[in-house]
């Protein structure tokens, strides 16, 4: 059975019509005949020609999905880079839970965006119904997203740093400004709300600063939100 290299392997990659070869476990398989791999792209995300047994280890499906494709080769061993420059400790942790590798961030990053959303949707009920338990539950969703906000930017920084390298993707440069920002006005908006429980009584003077702050939530979190949908799910362009 032939042994591939990685640089051989790398030459199986579906484009132009070639073969659409993929690695799992040191075993090599054809699954040119997938329709999900057409074009050597699954789900807009994996690239063929590659090792792709990290990724699995994360996926939805398990590796009972490649056995149902030929065999063709066996990979050649190779020095895992990401081992290569991970603490011991934390490399061992992600062998053992591979999810721990892709996961944290979009595990947690759905919190805020939720809270973000909930928090404008029941300020603008109470305006349009004055009926204050929708300001109440407002309030107690920005509370939320402070908490949920911090939590969702380190982890968010964590996969940055072990999936991208830390590069500086234009995807990131635009959130993590973008991120902190909305951060910084949910504390604000949340102090602020605690210090001056009648804040929205009136939309003059301060009251309309709230609101315009507490409107901005939702536009932050939709940009935020679109840029790390591109870098998971790109935009295919023609």
């Amino acid at each position: 059975m032939k042994i591939f290299t990685p640089e051989e392997l790398s030459a199986f990659n579906g484009e132009a019509g070639k073969p659409v070869y993929v690695a799992h476990e040191g075993k090599v398989y054809d699954v040119t005949e997938s329709r999900l791999w057409k074009n050597g792209l699954h789900m807009k995300r994996h690239r063929a020609g590659a090792d792709l047994s990290t990724e699995i280890g994360g996926a939805p499906h398990g590796p009972e999905t490649l056995v149902r494709f030929p065999q063709v080769g066996v990979l050649a061993k190779a020095a895992d880079p990401l081992e290569e420059r991970l603490p011991a400790p934390l490399a061992a942790l992600l062998k053992t839970f591979p999810f721990l590798r892709r996961h944290p961030h979009p595990m947690t990053v759905h919190f805020p965006i939720v809270f973000m959303f909930s928090a404008t949707a029941f300020s603008l009920l109470y305006l349009l119904t004055d009926e204050k338990s929708f300001e109440t539950t407002a309030f107690h969703c920005l509370g939320a997203g402070v908490f949920f906000n911090a939590l969702g930017i380190a982890t968010g920084f964590y996969t940055w740093w072990l999936n991208y390298l830390a590069r500086p993707l234009r995807p990131v440069r635009i959130k993590i400004p973008l991120t902190i920002l909305l951060w910084a006005i949910s504390v604000v908006l949340f102090v602020w709300r605690w210090r001056v429980p009648g804040i929205l009584d009136s939309l003059s003077g301060l009251g309309l600063a709230y609101i315009l702050l507490v409107l901005s939530l939702a536009v932050l979190v939709t940009v935020i939100g679109w840029n790390g949908a591109a870098m998971t799910f790109p935009v295919e362009k023609d």
